[in-house]
């Protein structure tokens, strides 16, 4: 479990955004909490690094505009959104853990509060119910973490990437390390769909929330394979 020192010393570490992730959000104050249901087997696991999933929002929402379980994200009714963040997982060796046992659940106050950065607030239970679950005591924690982590990145203009020639993966994860200062490409994985488009961003961290080397399965896509970016609008 994450203790009250490392949330500070993810704190200290990490330096403040440089502008806000979202192109525009304008979400309820208040939302009725989702249960999340257990959708695989409990695995109570040393933790032994972390992995944060950003995902690009346009390519989640294309043809999920007129989607009502969809629709604070995609409606365009609450917001325009880049990326969003997808959840912050603990890692645990050649597996991970998950759906640990767990009687709390995030309060109404706190799921809205996420919505600007996770545009969903069945996401926002379910990344708790099988990530968070595992890393600390209290739904609070786990979101104070995961915030920390995302006001931390500067994030490219991907827009303007996705209007390059050619455009490869070795072009989206050399614009985040770029901008980025102390992460390498090594720690930076990119995963296409199967139709060749910007899916997800896989960032890689060590126990201590320091950028690692990504497995072969977060690292995702090589630098050479070609990519596309949807812009959505």
């Amino acid at each position: 479990m994450i203790g009250r020192a490392a949330i500070t010393l993810v704190a200290i570490l990490l330096p403040a955004a440089a502008s806000a992730q979202a192109y525009q959000c304008r979400m309820p104050r208040a939302v009725t909490p989702p249960t999340a249901e257990r959708s695989g087997p409990v695995r109570q696991l040393p933790v032994t690094g972390y992995t944060m999933a950003i995902s690009w929002s346009p390519e989640f929402c294309r043809g999920r505009e007129g989607n009502r379980a969809q629709a604070l994200q995609c409606s365009g009714r609450n917001g325009r959104f880049g990326f969003v963040l997808h959840g912050l997982w603990p890692e645990g060796g050649r597996t991970w853990p998950q759906w640990c046992p767990t009687t709390r659940r995030p309060t109404n106050a706190a799921i809205a509060g996420q919505l600007c950065r996770s545009p969903s607030a069945a996401l926002v239970t379910h990344q708790w119910a099988k990530h968070g679950s595992c890393m600390v005591r209290r739904p609070d924690t786990y979101f104070r973490v995961s915030n920390i982590l995302w006001d931390s990145y500067r994030l490219p203009d991907y827009d303007r990437i996705s209007r390059r020639d050619d455009l490869t993966v070795g072009d989206i994860r050399g614009a985040f390390v770029e901008a980025n200062p102390g992460w390498t490409a090594e720690a930076v994985g990119v995963h296409l769909n199967d139709r060749g488009w910007l899916k997800e961003l896989k960032l890689c961290y060590s126990k201590r929330f320091r950028p690692a080397h990504c497995d072969k399965a977060r690292f995702g896509a090589g630098d050479g394979v070609k990519a596309k970016i949807w812009r959505g609008f």
